[in-house]
């Protein structure tokens, strides 16, 4: 029950911070902007909302400027199901990526963060 505690307030004290400390985001021209939300139209990341890894993930989509869809795998029974289903396994950070292939999902917030540097840190 108290390590419970700990961890739900430790989470919050991170998403706090996270709020507190945000990146400002990759500034472009409308056009590029325009490109960078099309491609991550086919994005989805699976995450929980407080888990330091996720949170670190998101303040790279953050300072990306990319819009991808979120969704919380701990509290939405779907969301969870579909990542078990699509990955293999419940494990967050998850990104999902759909291409002309298929689908690919990918785990681990330094693979999903250098993916998203690379695709789309130098759209201007």
């Amino acid at each position: 029950m108290i390590v419970k505690a700990l961890r739900v307030g430790l989470g919050q004290l991170i998403v706090a911070g996270d709020a507190l400390t945000r990146p400002r985001p990759q500034k472009r021209s409308p056009q590029g902007q325009a490109a960078v939300n099309k491609d991550a139209a086919a994005l989805s990341l699976y995450q929980f909302h407080a888990c330091p890894f996720c949170v670190k993930t998101r303040r790279a989509m953050h300072r990306l400027n990319v819009p991808v869809a979120l969704h919380d795998a701990k509290r939405d029974p779907q969301a969870r199901e579909q990542l078990l289903a699509g990955g293999g396994k419940v494990k967050v950070p998850c990104l999902r990526i759909e291409e002309a292939g298929g689908t690919r999902w990918m785990y681990e917030s330094s693979d999903i963060i250098a993916y998203l540097e690379q695709r789309f840190a130098n759209v201007a």
